[in-house]
């Protein structure tokens, strides 16, 4: 007879998860607190507007290439996948930064603010592309149980890199604030600050300048719904509106699940769900790691959200625009040093219906708008119009358009919310920060090591924040249930 997996949580760790165990021959099910699958990754739609309400991103797409891949599949098969151009956006007080689809184009445009730059960011990049073979091929698809994963020929050739920052490498090529700007932004997906991740992850870069950045036709979610079929295809069971209210163990091992309406038997328990969240469903002597550990730990930011219908085309925006016309070092030390609501924030803003209309009525426009603040904030109706009001006028004031007679609706997300929906640790969006001291081996463990066949998956566990990351950790858990299975028969 299969052996029985229940997991807690669909995003996407829990979904590849599901996808693997499935095809290793698990009898899978999973329970979903909300109504629709996706966590951190659902949709909203509203009056013929459709939102990401989470990721919004399409990075690294030979990860997503290689999970299809895995069970026979294209991309194609599920979405239409298309490259944009140009990639985004970068608006500073006095000039705008266009990031094309190519690095021909992305070099014209460095050359055009710093003559010469071209030159050292073709070599920045090469080396970004080395660190990103070795990353995808030889780290992020390690368990993070020893820190001897991280030992191999050619990470020993790239150790010193993981001592010095991004912002240190960056800063040593070029001397311009807004290509310093430009090449730190991507390492802001890692959840710190540039300068306190290590120079390694400039692969971020690489994917950034060198992969591109792409779009599901239909939006982020369109992703979720093909895991979804995917994993139906293969057997999963999946149940939504179903919370988990306890994970339950029996002498050191975990025996099941109990929901608000049945205790479920299960041979192996995996949580994708918020690591800190899940610990609490725990009785207290199986819990792994206490509320100090977390209290110390660096949190990728929160945010604050604003999904809003325009009643007209919007003009002078591309669909990713990064709004860095403020202060970059002010607002991080606002997040991660003195944390506060911030006094200038940069903010990003996404229009998806520029390159798919589908995602908008006719004549009408898709935005969402996120301003990157600290965890644990005071959240109220009145912080978030004053922050509404202050990024309103600041678009404006960049795009040289009036707007705020063209808004439909609006709905916001934040704090409170992440925590409501979510059940995320102090309400952050992006789980925990990709620091030296917080990588690898050093993030929270994949397996339990107070409970048998107790294991963990997401963004707070490795590889770390984003969702190729996600897709990598829940094949990586899988990996390891399947093996503990073998073990035990």
């Amino acid at each position: 007879m299969s052996k029985t997996v229940s997991i807690i949580g669909s995003g996407f760790s829990s979904l590849s998860a599901a996808c693997y165990l499935a095809k290793s021959g698990f009898k899978v099910t999973v329970f979903e607190k909300n109504k629709t699958v996706g966590g951190r990754a659902r949709q909203l739609r509203k009056d013929g507007f459709t939102f990401d309400i989470g990721p919004s991103w399409y990075w690294m797409p030979d990860i997503f290439d290689k999970f299809f891949a895995d069970f026979g599949k294209k991309t194609s098969d599920f979405y239409q996948l298309d490259k944009l151009s140009p990639a985004y956006k970068i608006f500073f007080s006095d000039d705008s930064i266009t990031i094309g689809d190519t690095m021909d184009k992305i070099c014209v445009e460095f050359d055009r603010i710093e003559p010469g730059s071209s030159q050292h960011l073709r070599k920045f990049i090469a080396d970004a592309q080395e660190n990103y073979s070795i990353a995808i091929d030889k780290v992020v698809l390690r368990p993070g149980l020893s820190p001897f994963e991280l030992v191999t020929k050619d990470t020993l050739l790239k150790v010193d890199q993981f001592f010095k920052t991004i912002s240190g490498e960056v800063r040593k090529k070029f001397k311009n604030p807004k290509l310093v700007s430009t090449l730190e932004f991507p390492v802001l997906f890692l959840g710190a600050k540039p300068s306190k991740t290590p120079s390694f992850y400039s692969f971020m870069n690489f994917a950034d300048f060198g992969l591109g950045t792409w779009h599901p036709k239909g939006g982020m979610y369109e992703i979720i719904k093909a895991m979804e079929a995917l994993a139906i295809e293969l057997g999963v069971t999946i149940n939504t509106e179903k919370p988990v209210r306890k994970i339950r163990v029996e002498n050191g091992k975990v025996t099941g699940i109990t929901t608000d309406a049945q205790s479920i038997n299960s041979d192996y328990v995996l949580s994708g769900a918020d690591y800190h969240h899940s610990e609490t469903l725990l009785d207290q002597q199986y819990r792994q790691y206490s509320e100090q550990y977390w209290t110390k730990k660096t949190f990728a930011p929160s945010s604050l959200l604003f999904y809003i219908g325009f009643n007209k085309r919007l003009i002078n925006i591309e669909h990713h625009n990064l709004f860095f016309d403020t202060d970059f070092q002010k607002h991080a030390e606002e997040i991660y040093d003195d944390p506060k609501w911030p006094s200038d924030p940069l903010f990003y803003a996404n229009f998806p219906s520029v390159t798919d209309e589908s995602m908008s009525p006719e004549g009408c426009e898709t935005g969402f708008f996120l301003v990157p603040i600290a965890p644990a904030l005071e959240d109220t109706p009145q912080l978030r119009q004053q922050y509404f009001d202050l990024i309103m006028t600041r678009f404006q004031e960049r795009t040289g358009q009036k707007i705020e007679n063209n808004i439909i609706f609006k709905e916001s997300f934040c704090v409170n919310d992440f925590i409501e929906e979510y059940n995320s640790y102090k309400g952050n969006a992006y789980g925990m920060a990709n620091t030296l001291l917080q990588t690898a081996f050093l993030r929270p463990k994949l397996r339990s090591k107070k409970v048998k066949n107790l294991f963990f998956t997401g963004q707070l566990t490795v590889p770390g924040p984003g969702v190729p990351p996600s897709l990598i950790s829940g094949k990586l858990v899988s990996e390891l249930i399947a093996k503990a299975n073998s073990k035990q028969i």
